[in-house]
């Protein structure tokens, strides 16, 4: 990646205000990632996440409050028949823009952590095309990390 102007020289200045720090302010723990993967696969309720992801009831009610205090998901009220009324998450329009960020993470690990290539894949729903993350102009063209250019806005 190049750099330009007066971001050419690392030295001279700090990522001030990263959007990645930030990023991971909000989603940056293995279980809220794992949250968000369960969410994107349709889990909705508490118990079903713990018990997808595999984690304590108190991590999960944490995660869960910190991703809906973010707006990332919303929290709804519903209720079986003869139960009390309980709570499911839902991604939120924030929430499911970061799909295509764990479609990297989750692709990356398919390519360079599992042998076989990893257990699912994702497909358009209508054609039954593998789909995938990666950079693109506006126009849709690919672009390589090497045909980057940083500057400042």
């Amino acid at each position: 990646m190049k750099r330009e102007g007066a971001l050419a020289d690392l030295g001279s200045w700090q990522p001030a205000r990263c959007s990645l720090a930030l990023a991971m302010d909000v989603i940056g723990t293995k279980s809220a990632f794992l949250l968000l993967r369960e969410a994107f696969y349709g889990t909705t309720r508490f118990d079903d996440f713990v018990r997808r992801v595999g984690i304590t009831e108190p991590v999960a009610a944490a995660r869960l409050k910190e991703l809906v205090e973010a707006g990332i998901l919303d929290k709804q009220p519903y209720r079986e028949p003869g139960q009390r009324t309980r709570s499911e998450y839902v991604l939120t329009e924030k929430g499911t823009a970061l799909f295509p960020a764990l479609l990297a993470l989750i692709q990356w690990g398919d390519e360079y952590l599992q042998p076989d290539g990893g257990p699912i894949e994702f497909v358009a729903d209508d054609t039954g095309d593998r789909v995938h993350a990666d950079v693109r102009t506006p126009e849709g063209t690919a672009i390589a990390v090497d045909n980057l250019r940083l500057r400042r806005r």
